[in-house]
């Protein structure tokens, strides 16, 4: 089939949004991807590969390679085969979005992926408030706050922190977009839609409200700020837009925070109460009531955890046991409360190693800082915002289990590449037109 460079390019930067924008839906997400490998498959001439290509592609395909090549130590073939196909997007990313790389417009992606989001929540919003009247009147009165974000998460297939971890991502970008808009002197009309947009992501980043998500936030806008104003070179321009913004989302969160008084509860009492329990939460009256979410419940996942890695070194338990025994654990162990609610590891670095052993920390340690290192080479705030993002949330949750979670980073990690690769030849370029 021909096509010309143009409407190609078109058409590949489109099915590109359509996967970003449906990663909070696994089943159209999937179709979009398949859809996707199909339309580079037709058009698989177009691929182009140089060495860091492959390089940075066999990075990003790590931790599938990694299923692979420990398949052996699965006690269930389906399983693994389960396993396996959760994280099959990690090669086919690379290959079809790195391999196309100079047909990508990076800044078109990101610019309508976080505008699309962001109006998509707001229908997934009023959704909520026509479907779910009961659960609106009960928020507004003030009972069970805490299961807000849970409960409008789950409405439409969600986990509420892996939601929270591509919102987040959304914010960062929207704050990006608003410092791009002032510095590059658009409309009055323009900036207004721009702040607009960023102010609703900060919105349901609080609806949703996980702890690490606001942090992330946070950070991800002051990394943006510092690595524009080594950009830029103009300080006083960046702070002054940048200082505007926080006015605004403190404005929000003050009153965010005013309604919604369970906040003040979990960002305080809740989430580092009884830490001296750590490994003995059957010493709490009612665990699941006052430490469900808790730090002390994540420490002592981990401590089970890494004992249990130890215990199975060098190659782990396999990809498929991994929750099995980790559970198991808990009951050997006599850990009434967290055997009951079968929590998972809930750390990335420990779930790798349990199920792979050493390979499979340093799997996760080489995939997720090596975004870092894209960001850093690239001199890219959002890049380096990202890979922040993506550490801190793995540190407390593990994505790499998750379909939102391994596309989500597989998805961005190549795009990442492209910008990096796309910088280079740019930075050749202009050497050699120099020369």
């Amino acid at each position: 089939m021909k096509i010309s460079e143009k409407h190609f390019a078109r058409l590949f930067n489109i099915l590109l949004l359509l996967i970003a924008v449906t990663m909070i839906f696994r089943k159209q997400c999937t179709w979009m991807i398949i859809l996707f490998v199909v339309c580079c498959l037709i058009f698989r001439r177009k691929l182009n590969f140089q060495r860091e290509s492959i390089i940075f592609g066999l990075i990003i395909a790590a931790p599938f390679l990694l299923e692979i090549l420990f398949f052996w130590n699965n006690s269930s073939l389906s399983g693994g085969l389960k396993s396996a196909e959760k994280s099959i997007s990690l090669l086919l990313f690379p290959l079809f979005i790195i391999g196309n790389y100079k047909y990508i417009d990076y800044k078109w992606i990101i610019n309508y992926y976080s505008k699309i989001m962001v109006l998509l929540l707001v229908l997934l919003l009023l959704r909520f408030v026509i479907l779910y009247p009961d659960m609106i009147d009960k928020y507004r009165n003030g009972i069970h706050l805490w299961e807000m974000g849970y409960v409008f998460s789950n409405s439409f297939g969600n986990h509420a922190p892996a939601l929270n971890m591509h919102l987040a991502f959304v914010a960062i970008l929207n704050f990006y977009l608003v410092l791009q808009s002032f510095h590059n002197n658009r409309g009055s009309a323009y900036k207004i839609m721009e702040m607009l947009f960023l102010i609703v992501s900060i919105f349901f980043i609080l609806l949703v409200n996980t702890r690490m998500a606001l942090f992330n936030m946070g950070a991800g806008f002051g990394i943006v700020i510092i690595y524009e104003i080594q950009r830029r070179h103009n300080f006083k321009k960046v702070l002054k837009t940048a200082g505007l913004m926080m006015i605004l989302a403190s404005i929000l969160f003050f009153f965010f925070v005013k309604n919604d008084p369970y906040m003040k509860e979990k960002y305080s009492k809740v989430t580092f109460a009884h830490m001296d329990k750590i490994g003995r939460l059957d010493e709490i009256d009612h665990p699941e009531i006052n430490v469900f979410n808790s730090l002390v419940t994540r420490v002592s996942i981990w401590k089970s955890g890494w004992e249990l890695g130890v215990q199975n070194l060098p190659f782990g338990v396999g990809a498929s046991d991994g929750k099995k025994e980790l559970v198991h654990y808990f009951k050997e162990t006599n850990q009434v409360f967290l055997a009951k609610y079968e929590f998972p590891m809930h750390n990335q670095f420990l779930d790798f190693f349990l199920k792979y052993g050493i390979a499979g920390f340093f799997v996760v340690a080489l995939y997720i800082f090596t975004i870092g290192y894209l960001g850093f080479s690239a001199k890219s705030g959002v890049t380096v915002a990202f890979f922040l993002l993506f550490f801190t949330s793995n540190l407390t949750d593990d994505f790499l289990i998750r379909f939102d979670g391994i596309a989500f980073s597989g998805f961005w990690f190549s795009l990442f590449t492209v910008n990096w690769l796309q910088q280079k030849e740019l930075h050749h370029k202009n050497n050699t037109k120099l020369q």
